[in-house]
């Protein structure tokens, strides 16, 4: 069976040495809550110049065995990724070609690289070890001014509810209790751990929930989505600059 693209990429990072997790849409795809997804984003470790033996030398030394070229601005420089910055590149090897390839090193809202590290996901994909972004980790990755990022979100908490509820573990429930972002999916979750709902009940929505109260439910999340846009746009506008 051929490898696809999206393998075949990681693939070389994981010779390479390169120390990435992945995040993206195809994170997504592989944790069940999409169906497909054309990039690869990837966030690296950045360890130092990128001459030299370090962890950007190593991914430029990946980059350039997939023929990837820059796409966009900013240039590949660790300073532009320790900013805060994307930077985008396009495949042009015949078994990848026209793969885009988004790199960045920091998240807003996001712990450093070594803490996702620790609590990454790390899945067998036809038989080649992939590391993500942990889901938690993933959804704070998400919680952004886009609007296609939200309806994702919903789908990444409730497959995990739906999926795992029978047999969680605390750090699922509590997980659940401060993210689903559907009214009936949090509402659900409040009535079969009332307990645990007490301890995360400084989130307004959970609040309500425990009230009963399904209209100001759905209020509340829509205000945490707002706020959260609006953080993630305030985050963005000096970087523009």
């Amino acid at each position: 069976m051929n490898q696809s693209p999206i393998l075949k990429a990681l693939s070389s990072m994981r010779t390479n040495g390169v120390r990435m997790l992945l995040m993206g849409g195809q994170a997504c795809v592989f944790y069940g809550a999409a169906e497909f997804s054309r990039d690869l984003d990837l966030l690296v470790l950045v360890d130092g110049e990128i001459l030299g033996d370090t962890n950007l030398s190593k991914l430029q030394d990946a980059l350039s065995e997939l023929q990837a070229a820059p796409i966009a601005i900013p240039d590949f420089r660790a300073e532009h990724l320790l900013r805060g910055h994307a930077v985008h590149f396009r495949c042009l090897r015949p078994d990848v070609d026209q793969l885009r390839i988004d790199v960045m090193s920091n998240l807003r809202g996001v712990a450093p690289f070594e803490e996702l590290w620790a609590r990454r996901t790390t899945l067998e994909i036809d038989g080649q070890p992939v590391e993500l972004l942990s889901l938690p980790d993933l959804v704070l990755a998400k919680k952004t001014q886009r609007d296609k990022d939200w309806p994702m979100i919903r789908r990444l908490v409730d497959q995990s509810f739906f999926g795992h509820a029978h047999e969680p573990t605390e750090g699922e429930i509590a997980f659940w209790l401060g993210e689903l972002r559907t009214v009936e999916s949090l509402m659900e979750a409040v009535q079969r751990w009332p307990e645990e709902a007490l301890t995360a009940a400084g989130r307004p929505a959970v609040e309500a929930a425990l009230a009963g109260d399904y209209e100001r439910v759905d209020n509340e999340l829509q205000a945490e989505e707002r706020a959260e846009r609006r953080r993630d746009r305030e985050y963005w506008e000096p970087l523009k600059r």
